[in-house]
This record gives C-alpha cells, sequence and structure tokens, in this order.
C-alpha cells in the first residue's frame, strides 16, 4: 500500500468539492473527484493537477447509484491502492412552497442529498476500515433549521444530519472517524449561483477545504462530529 493518502470527493467538479479537493492536494494528498460528466470531471481534474501533478483523478459517477459508487471507489483503489477520507459533497438544491414543490424535485433531492450519503458509505466502508480512515457529509445549516420553500431540502438535510451522527457512532468502535459540517451561505453554483465578487462575504469553498483539513488533523482520540459554521458578518 502507498504512504500517500487518498481522499475521494463526490461532486467535487465545482464549489466546495473543488476547493476541498485544492485543500487537500496542496496538502499532499491525493483526491479523486466525482461528476455525473466524464469530461467535467477531467477538465477539474486537469486543473487540480496543475498544483500537483498526478494528485488529481477525475471520475464519472452518480451517487443515486450503488454500484456507480462502488465503482468509483474501485478506481481510486485500483489507481492508488488505499482511500483515506471519503468527502460526501454532492448536493442539489430545490427551493418552492409545498403547493408547487414537484415530486421529482422532491425525489431528485432524497436521493442524491440523503441516499447518495448512504450509498457513498456503504461503497466505501470495507476501503476506509483498511486505512482506519474519515468519513465527511457535507450538510447544511438547513440541518437544523427549517424555512419556508425549503421543506424537500430541510428534509434531505435534517435527515442527511442525524444519517451521519448516527453512523459515527456505529463505525468509531471500527477505528473510522465520521462528522457532518453545517455550512450557512458558500459561495459556490449552487442552485444555479454564479459567484461573483459580491458573495466576497459568504464563506468561500477554501474554508470547507481548511475545515475538512483542520478534522483529518485532529488527535485520534478527539472527534468534532459535527460543525456549524456560518459567515462572520452576514450580509
Amino acid at each position: 500500500m502507498s504512504e500517500i493518502k487518498t481522499a475521494l470527493i463526490t461532486g467535487g467538479s465545482k464549489g466546495i468539492g473543488y476547493g476541498v479537493a485544492e485543500t487537500l492536494i496542496k496538502e499532499g494528498i491525493k483526491v479523486a473527484i466525482t461528476s455525473r460528466s466524464q469530461a467535467a470531471a477531467d477538465e477539474a481534474a486537469a486543473e487540480l493537477n496543475k498544483i500537483k501533478e498526478g494528485y488529481a483523478l477525475g471520475i464519472v459517477s452518480d451517487v443515486r447509484n450503488l454500484t456507480s459508487q462502488q465503482s468509483a471507489v474501485d478506481a481510486v483503489i485500483n489507481t492508488w491502492g488505499r482511500l483515506d477520507y471519503f468527502i460526501a459533497n454532492a448536493g442539489v438544491g430545490h427551493f418552492a412552497p409545498i403547493q408547487t414543490l414537484s415530486t421529482e424535485q422532491w425525489h431528485e433531492m432524497i436521493d442524491i442529498n440523503l441516499t447518495g450519503v448512504f450509498y457513498s458509505i456503504k461503497a466505501s466502508l470495507e476501503a476506509l476500515k483498511a486505512t482506519k480512515g474519515y468519513f465527511i457529509s457535507i450538510a447544511s445549516l438547513a440541518g437544523t433549521n427549517f424555512f419556508a420553500s425549503a421543506s424537500g431540502y430541510n428534509a434531505s438535510k435534517f435527515g442527511l444530519v442525524g444519517f451521519t451522527q448516527a453512523i459515527m457512532l456505529d463505525l468509531r468502535n471500527e477505528g473510522i472517524k465520521v462528522s457532518t459540517i453545517m455550512p450557512g451561505s458558500v459561495a459556490t453554483h449552487f442552485n444555479n449561483h454564479e459567484p461573483s465578487e459580491k458573495d466576497a462575504w459568504k464563506i468561500q469553498p477554501e474554508d470547507i477545504g481548511q475545515i475538512v483539513s483542520d478534522l483529518i488533523k485532529m488527535p485520534a482520540r478527539t472527534l468534532p462530529s459535527k460543525i456549524e459554521v456560518r459567515p462572520t458578518m452576514p450580509k
């Protein structure tokens, strides 16, 4: 087994996932990023490899499909021989009052934001056991604070927070650490937003990367299992 540690980040071609990938590569960790588009994954990996050549791998994968998630984990193992960190980042949001929220929108949020994380840990469990690794889900402050026109999104993120905390209790005796990060406003492409200088007040993707870095550097005896993070000065 190689001594260089590795990470797999779902939805890593842009936004928070890409920011985490940048941070980890700068710290000498090889990173595989997934996207539902192979072209998007390859393009992002090519940019990341400019930081450190050979440290990024682009994989096409859909978190809504367990076989697809298993294939992504297998690709990391086959390429680098190990998996140390899994960052379950892929997510989607549709915001509408319950009167107009469609069944398709509901199922997409539950399937990606919640079931997708279930598939992620099921696919990576044995690999993380082998390395005494770390599983981190990217949730949201919407996982503890409900608001109008967010019933489906709230449901998926409340569920994700509860799910991640429960598997933390299941897995810590196996030597696997589990945490969930719950960001507030982040400057990303989420919900078709185009980041600009107007988003300077928001949390930046690299800030979440710093939190991930800090988590994996914590002494083995200490586990910050749930982290809420907000902009210092909301607009």
